[in-house]
């Protein structure tokens, strides 16, 4: 498996302008070769601003469908839910068809959810683009050091996550042989607190960041403090 391609960028303000730009264009490839733009959303701060930066570009947004990489078990309404992060700054605004927004019901519980969430992807082919982040111990989605990755070639595509290391403990998350199965797996890194996880990942330490092996490598767009000592 190909190393990840590294894209440094000179402050977090340029990941989201060039993260945007990227998914602009892997939606506008997909849709002229399938018609249809499969992306996995992440949550995040950065995550956060790139959405708000789609909604000022030229996209057709009904071609749009929409899965999500992890979620925590809170309330529908919780202001902490990825899904409800992801429609304050991008879904709310732009014209998806709702039933083309797949969100984790993990107000059920990690099992229940987990269950649900897989029966959702039955039959579904591979992404076009899984958005990830990478935190400060080299995790990505809800998959966390010492814990379930799901990279077994009999993982379910979605683990109940029970014992996360930051509250809440209860999560779902695609796991790591899922989210390899797309045509780009798209990294976005921001901050001086990730210099450590990008040094073990670039040295080839065991991460659940680097679990994540679509055929096509992955790419990663990050901050220049994230490699600068």
């Amino acid at each position: 498996m190909e190393s990840p391609r590294w894209h440094t960028c000179r402050s977090a303000a340029e990941v989201r302008e060039r993260a945007a730009a990227w998914i602009a264009e892997a939606a506008q490839r997909a849709v002229e070769a399938r018609g249809v733009f499969r992306i996995v959303l992440a949550g995040g701060e950065t995550p956060r601003g790139v959405y708000r930066a789609l909604r000022g570009l030229d996209i057709d947004w009904n071609a749009w469908r929409i899965w999500f990489g992890d979620e925590r078990c809170l309330a529908a309404d919780d202001p902490l839910r990825n899904s409800r992060m992801a429609g304050e700054a991008l879904l709310d605004h732009v014209p998806v068809p709702p039933c083309q927004v797949h969100a984790m019901h993990a107000e059920l519980g990690a099992t229940r959810a987990a269950a649900a969430y897989c029966a959702t992807l039955t039959g579904e082919p591979e992404f076009d683009l899984v958005l990830l982040g990478l935190g400060e111990d080299g995790h990505t989605a809800s998959l966390f050091p010492g814990g379930e990755w799901g990279e077994a070639p009999d993982a379910p595509d979605v683990l109940a996550v029970r014992d996360a290391p930051k509250p809440p403990a209860e999560r779902v998350s695609l796991g790591a042989r899922r989210l390899g199965r797309t045509r780009c797996a798209l990294f976005l890194v921001a901050g001086a607190s990730k210099r450590a996880a990008v040094a073990a990942w670039r040295s080839g330490a065991r991460l659940p960041a680097a679990a994540v092996r679509p055929p096509a490598g992955v790419d990663v767009l990050l901050e220049n403090i994230c490699i600068e000592g």
